[in-house]
């Protein structure tokens, strides 16, 4: 029996040895199994992973592209909006320009047109005052009215009207050396003279006593002899006669030199020269009364001044010329 035992002993062994192989192969195997299966699900959500950052990758490579487009339109709309606000700004520059140039032809016509009329504003002055020297001799109202046509002309800012300035200029300072003026002085020298006129004795001065012969001298206390003048008005109506006509003779003396009638003047003096020689015989004061009633009767009632009026007629070609342009 003991030899038996020893025997039948190793047969499960052999087969728990394979059992064992085999059960570490399976494990083995599962566990390897078990790791590629893990492995793989690692890998699969890996991959997915990789799928889903490649996939918002290209969502946001999309939404880029997307952005780029619209920035390129935004751009493209900016560039042509730019190009509208350019011509829109050039059209602005132009229009200023035409606005600029035409307000400028405005100034410029007003300008001119200011310049005009003070222009024949001046020309009007002056022509008044030529009238009032040439008519009347008043020579304050034609200083006035050139001090008037100076004020106007400086207010002209043209340095075309310089040389109208400097006429001017000497025009006043010539009319100014004329004083109070011809005409004035003569009147009242006249007027002088006509006062001296009535202290003309109206008898010739009698020959002393001792050169009077012996009959004169015998009828002196009885009868005044004087020497008789042909030319002389003795009689009294013929007298008042002669002094009424030699007033109306001084009038018409007057009127001649308020008009500056020359002619007038000189022919109403001739007459009252005449009578003067039959109002009042022969005398030294006579003679002197003479002499400057023909002093008066030869003075220039209208001085010729090479200065007066060539400020008018300066202007007048001015206007002329610039009417002709």
């Amino acid at each position: 029996m003991n030899d038996v035992s020893p025997v039948a002993s190793p047969r499960p062994l052999r087969w728990i040895l394979p059992l064992i192989v085999l059960v570490a192969v399976g494990a083995a195997a599962w566990f390897g199994w078990d790791r590629w299966q893990a492995w793989q699900q690692q890998v699969s959500q890996a991959r997915d992973a990789e799928t889903q950052q490649l996939t918002a990758l290209q969502q946001s490579l999309e939404a880029l592209r997307r952005d780029q487009r619209a920035n390129a339109r935004s751009i493209q709309d900016a560039a042509a909006t730019n190009r509208v606000l350019r011509d829109e700004v050039l059209g602005l520059g132009q229009r200023n320009a035409l606005l600029e140039e035409n307000l400028a032809r405005l100034a410029d016509s007003s300008r001119q047109g200011a310049q005009a009329v003070r222009r024949e504003e001046a020309e009007l002055l002056l022509s008044q005052a030529a009238q009032r020297l040439s008519f009347a001799g008043d020579l304050d109202g034609a200083r006035r009215l050139y001090a008037l046509a100076a004020g106007v002309l400086e207010s002209i800012d043209s340095p075309d009207y310089i040389n109208l300035r400097q006429a001017l200029i000497q025009e006043r300072n010539a009319l100014d050396a004329l004083g109070q003026g011809v005409r004035a002085q003569t009147a009242a020298q006249l007027a002088q003279w006509n006062t001296q006129l009535a202290l003309l004795p109206e008898q010739s001065p009698s020959a002393p006593e001792h050169q009077q012969p012996w009959w004169q001298q015998l009828l002196s206390p009885l009868v005044q002899v004087r020497p008789a003048d042909g030319n002389v008005l003795v009689a009294r109506s013929e007298r008042i006669a002669a002094s009424d006509s030699l007033e109306i003779e001084l009038s018409l003396a007057r009127a001649a030199l308020e008009r500056g009638d020359t002619q007038g003047w000189q022919r109403a003096l001739d007459r009252v020269d005449g009578w003067v020689q039959r109002l009042w015989p022969e005398s030294q004061e006579r003679q002197q009364q003479r002499q400057q009633l023909r002093a008066l009767r030869a003075v220039e009632l209208r001085p010729a001044l090479p200065e007066l009026g060539s400020t008018l007629q300066q202007l007048r070609s001015m206007r002329a010329a610039k009417e002709a342009q």
